[in-house]
């Protein structure tokens, strides 16, 4: 059987931290930023974990 590729779209958006969680960043922060606060842009800034339900998913995606 053939190796399994990697999900290129999955490995540019996601990282597995050593820690075995995934990070990812927060949707919003590409337009329509005017009418955000300063506190909500300053927060989709920062990375964030993956929800265990998605994580199983992705990490198949991007096994390398």
């Amino acid at each position: 059987m053939p190796k399994m590729k990697t999900h290129r779209g999955a490995a540019k958006r996601f990282k597995i931290k050593k820690s075995g969680v995934i990070k990812r960043f927060k949707a919003g922060k590409s337009h329509i930023l005017n009418k955000k606060s300063r506190k909500r842009k300053r927060n989709l800034r920062k990375a964030t974990g993956l929800a265990p339900g998605d994580a199983k998913v992705v990490k198949k995606m991007i096994k390398r």
